[in-house]
């Protein structure tokens, strides 16, 4: 009885690791890192913006 308990957990420990895996995959591929994406664009935008506001939009220099 033994044998069959220790091959059972066997099996199942690649398949709940697979399962876990492809989880936390998902997780990061259609959750966390398209919100990453959104707000590095949009902070380097903003810092653009603030950039702009203090010094002037860019041109040729003035006379």
């Amino acid at each position: 009885m033994t044998d069959f308990s220790t091959e059972h957990l066997k099996e199942e420990a690649p398949r709940s690791r697979r399962r876990g895996e492809l989880i936390t995959f998902l997780v990061l591929a259609f959750g966390i890192w398209p919100v990453v994406a959104v707000a590095v664009v949009g902070g380097y935008g903003f810092m653009v913006w603030m950039y702009q506001i203090v010094f002037g939009p860019p041109g040729p220099p003035g006379v």
